[in-house]
């Protein structure tokens, strides 16, 4: 037996029709991009279906069926059909087909067709005409977008764009309006009506609404049985409630009664069935009650929305309206760029996503920012429908109703947003740790001493960033479900430090700890830290950076910097990475070259002589200066710093107290001059002349031998309280 294979048969239309082929016996198989309920299902009914879109699947002799959005010239299934020369069929062409023995009511217009086609088929039921049902979206009561009838009418969506509706043979038309509308496709209004007029002329009853101009217009040139319905068919929707809200619905449903009817039901039975349809999956779907409801729906034209969002009004009056819009198509948004914002700025307040392209490639010009600018309602632009939902969530208040509009992938939105909406009340946290720096192994230990300590107080994930990101290539431990509430990040040294990992998060729209992009930046790059602590009158040491190591560089350094010792270091490293003590200038030109291993530039400083302190700010205040004693009167470098017992780290140091006053100010002034935030460590040398400041550090090491805690600690602040401090400083700054 021949075999049917569908490109894209996870689709709404797509996978109806696999049902029913597979229902008459038929073998069928297929592609889609991602696996989901609908994949599942029709695997269970029989189907094969492969996961992607690739070579390999589309056999010889196949029939192969395509959606009209399917791109021909880049399927690989549409090219192996091609090699295999296996047949290529329209979906509407193969339903056309499985209805030929059905008398055909097929449901069209521009809106509506979707929940009429819902309606008229549950009135046939209520009046015990058991009718087949083919809907362009799941329906919850069919248990899908098709029901299976065994009676002699199938009740069909019609849809006008790319002309599909002339694969179906209807003995009954039912006409809901006709305005413009896919005019990508049909190119003007003329051709439009020219092509449903045709459409319309194949029946032989024509149902349609005598409000709609459009419709009246095909029903004036109708040379058959036609019968209209009005708003003043029957009582009004307030006497006559239905479970859908709108007087647009109320409107849909007298068209259903009207068939039923017309095929010689009880009207009263039918009435009953509509006024309890309870709607089509996005068509005013509400999915979450309460405190915010959040509603999801497909109106993607400006007529459609003004219907929607009034009815939205009428069942939650005095409720704030927020609209979630992703506009479709970059042709309908340039045809109805002013309709879309008058019909928009009904809301309270509006969040606008880009334009959803479907098979169109941008228009220049055109962007959902041209409705933002034409809005009159309080609006919000988000360029990226990824970030919509915890966007959404910052800006919403209790008692807010939530409706996510638009006919592209905006359909992923609600249930995201609900998602987001109830999210555990206890932050859910990521410690970022690793690296790829000089420092990774100290990271490490940070990382693992951190998590340890929030444990007990929070849901806390280690996460190595450099193994995520370039062992596994995989960033779903941070997105979707597994998106935390806040990273706090213990990554030491450069692309954690310098901004880089900052900006990542900032892409993901994921709260962190800490210094932000430009702060983190500066402070990294020691010779823009002295020249912005310079420019503020603050004392540092005199210096010069270098990008090579030649023999002129001694000259330069002896001109520039003078002195007899000097300090040379990578500019933008650890505080101890690759750091040499100089006493020679014979030596300079190798520890510059040693520098260099670690970064693009040096700096080469006047070595000051001096106790050395670092001091740990925390937000708005300095904590107590911790002094720095190599063991041994050895220099303090990488191996000083990490090594247990290597180095005398007293708190507070043997300073006088204006001394010490004078450290805390100068490492205020230095966090704020930078524009740092959460927690910073300024070391400094105290000379003759009272501190001078050597660096800031903006992820300052958590590890045993880590200077911040033992200030702390000082202070009276134990470690896991100084780790909730950098926490809720975290969830404070995004207003969580």
């Amino acid at each position: 037996m021949q075999r049917f294979f569908f490109v894209g048969i996870g689709g709404a239309g797509m996978s109806g029709i696999a049902h029913m082929l597979l229902r008459q016996g038929f073998s069928v198989a297929g592609s889609d991009s991602q696996a989901s309920a609908v994949t599942e299902a029709l695997t269970q009914a029989g189907a094969k279906v492969s996961i992607g879109h690739d070579s390999g699947f589309v056999l010889p002799g196949d029939a192969v069926i395509l959606t009209d959005a399917i791109d021909l010239e880049e399927s690989p299934e549409v090219r192996d059909a091609g090699a295999h020369a296996c047949p290529l069929f329209r979906r509407s062409q193969v339903l056309g087909w499985l209805l030929r023995n059905k008398r055909v009511i097929a449901v069209t217009g521009t809106h509506g067709k979707t929940t009429t086609t819902g309606l008229v088929a549950s009135a046939l039921v209520a009046v015990g005409l058991d009718p087949t049902a083919v809907v362009g979206a799941e329906v919850p009561e069919f248990g899908g977008p098709i029901r299976f009838g065994e009676g002699e009418f199938a009740v069909v969506e019609a849809c006008e764009a790319y002309d599909s509706l002339h694969d179906i043979s209807p003995e009954i038309v039912v006409l809901t309006n006709l305005e413009p509308d896919h005019l990508d496709f049909h190119g003007d209004w003329d051709t439009l009506r020219t092509s449903m007029r045709r459409f319309v002329a194949n029946a032989e009853t024509l149902v349609y609404c005598t409000e709609d101009g459009g419709a009246a217009e095909m029903a004036a040139s109708f040379e058959k049985k036609k019968i209209g319905y009005s708003s003043q068919g029957w009582d009004s929707p307030e006497s006559q409630p239905m479970r859908m809200p709108g007087r647009h619905n109320w409107l849909n449903a007298q068209a259903a009664v009207a068939v039923a009817t017309l095929l010689g039901g009880e009207k009263s039975a039918a009435l009953h069935a509509v006024q309890d349809y309870a709607g089509a999956e996005r068509r005013l779907q509400l999915i979450r009650e309460g405190d915010i409801a959040v509603i999801d729906d497909y109106a993607h034209h400006p007529t459609e929305i003004a219907a929607s969002l009034e009815a939205v009004r009428t069942r939650y009056a005095g409720r704030r309206l927020v609209v979630v819009f992703q506009p479709h198509l970059y042709s309908r948004t340039a045809d109805f760029l002013t309709e879309f914002a008058r019909t928009l700025s009904v809301a309270d307040l509006l969040i606008l996503t880009d334009i959803y392209p479907a098979r169109e490639a941008p228009m220049p010009g055109m962007s959902a920012a041209r409705i933002a600018e034409l809005a009159t309602c309080e609006v919000h632009y988000v360029p990226s429908r990824h970030r919509l939902p915890f966007e959404v969530r910052r800006l919403v208040e209790p008692g807010d109703v939530v409706v996510a509009m638009g006919a592209g992938n905006i359909s992923e939105f609600a249930p995201a947003f609900v998602r987001e909406l109830d999210r555990p009340a206890n932050p859910q946290l990521v410690v970022l740790y690793g690296g790829d720096s000089a420092e990774r192994e100290v990271s490490l230990h940070s990382g693992r001493a951190v998590a340890a300590a929030l444990s007990d107080r929070y849901s806390v994930r280690l996460v190595d960033a450099t193994e995520m990101l370039l062992g596994q290539g995989d960033v779903s431990q941070l997105i979707g479900s597994n998106r935390p509430d806040l990273a706090v990040l213990t990554i030491h040294g450069n692309r954690a430090e310098d901004g880089a990992i900052q900006g990542f998060l900032e892409l993901l729209g994921i709260p962190y700890t800490g210094s932000g992009i430009q702060a983190s930046a500066m402070a990294m790059d020691k010779e823009e830290t002295k020249r912005i602590l310079r420019a503020a009158g603050l004392p540092v040491p005199r210096g010069v950076q270098l990008t090579v190591a030649d023999t002129d560089v001694t000259q330069l350094v002896l001109r520039e910097v003078g002195g007899t010792e000097w300090v040379v270091k990578p500019n933008a490293q650890g505080s101890t990475i690759g750091v040499t003590f100089v006493s020679d200038p014979g030596e300079l030109q190798a520890a510059i070259a040693k520098g260099l291993h670690y970064d693009s530039s040096v700096l080469v400083e006047e070595r000051l002589r001096g106790m050395e302190i670092s001091t740990p700010v925390l937000g708005d205040r300095a904590l107590t200066p911790v002094e720095i004693a190599p063991t041994n009167g050895k220099d303090y470098d990488f191996e000083s710093k990490y090594t247990p017992g290597a180095t005398e780290e007293i708190c507070p140091a043997r300073l006088p107290e204006e001394t010490l006053a004078r450290a805390q100010e100068l490492a205020l002034l230095t966090h704020q001059q930078l524009g740092c935030r959460g927690v910073t460590r300024t070391d400094m040398i105290i000379t003759k002349d009272g501190p001078v400041i050597l660096e800031i550090n903006t992820i300052p090491g958590m590890t045993p031998t880590s200077l911040v805690p033992k200030s702390a600690a000082t202070a009276g602040m134990p470690f896991d309280e100084l780790c909730q401090w950098i926490v809720e400083d975290g969830l404070k700054k995004y207003a969580r």
